[in-house]
């Protein structure tokens, strides 16, 4: 609930979808390959569709890509919630930058928090959606992510360690990345200015740009990446763990 009006805030999910997925070794982009018959985009779009939190989605596509994510996405699995399909960019901060822009023709940044999401993050629960939720309230900008269970080294060109951060402040980030509207949309509107852009996430953007705090929430262990082919074989345990009614 808003702390001033005591009213929900429209929360509005981006789902990028736009991925190549270069390191999976396939023709099929990530987002299209199956686990337990279903699309990997499927269960994102699923989670979004079902959540009490999230009032609408906006898909970010791959180029030349919209109108087939809406029949055999959207309308094949009747989802209501998205109410606009765009295409996505080169890298991943263009995809997000068309879906901010896309808020933005759907009615502003005004009164709205923003839901970043890698659609190539299938296991994605309310639960976590609910702890973002609570977390952007109070401190605006947050992202979710779980402590490493690994020791991290740092190096340098060379490959040689050269520090160890302490493991108890180290966490490994995730999606979704959850904003108030207006500082993500501020924030990506400077970063895209620039000639030169070094962002891997939206936090960076948000905490580079406007120097705001980024708060970090608890996510899962299950909320993994479909990245690499070993990946699809821990999702197919996953799956049957996260959704058990389909």
């Amino acid at each position: 609930m808003d702390r001033e009006t005591g009213k929900k805030k429209r929360c509005t999910a981006i789902l990028l979808a736009a991925g190549r997925g270069t390191r999976m070794g396939s023709r099929i982009q990530k987002q299209y390959l199956r686990i337990q018959d279903r699309p990997v985009l499927f269960y994102s779009l699923y989670t979004f569709e079902k959540s009490e939190v999230i009032d609408d989605v906006i898909l970010v596509a791959g180029e030349g890509q919209t109108e087939y994510v809406r029949g055999e996405f959207v309308e094949r699995y009747h989802f209501t919630k998205v109410t606009r399909i765009v295409e996505g960019g080169a890298e991943r901060y263009h995809s997000v930058w068309e879906g901010l822009k896309a808020v933005q023709a759907e009615g502003g940044t005004q009164e709205r928090y923003i839901f970043i999401h890698d659609s190539a993050r299938p296991f994605l629960t309310e639960e976590i959606i609910r702890r973002a939720y609570s977390d952007v309230e109070v401190h605006h900008a947050c992202v979710v992510g779980v402590p490493s269970k690994d020791t991290v080294k740092l190096v340098d060109e060379e490959s040689f360690s050269r520090e160890t951060p302490d493991r108890r402040f180290v966490w490994v980030i995730q999606t979704p990345q959850v904003f108030d509207a207006a500082i993500i949309t501020g924030a990506y509107a400077k970063m895209m200015s620039r000639d030169v852009i070094q962002a891997t996430d939206d936090a960076m953007a948000v905490e580079n740009e406007l120097h705001i705090p980024v708060h970090m929430t608890e996510g899962s262990y299950e909320n993994i990446k479909i990245t690499t082919p070993e990946d699809l074989d821990i999702a197919e345990v996953f799956v049957k763990r996260c959704f058990p009614e389909l």
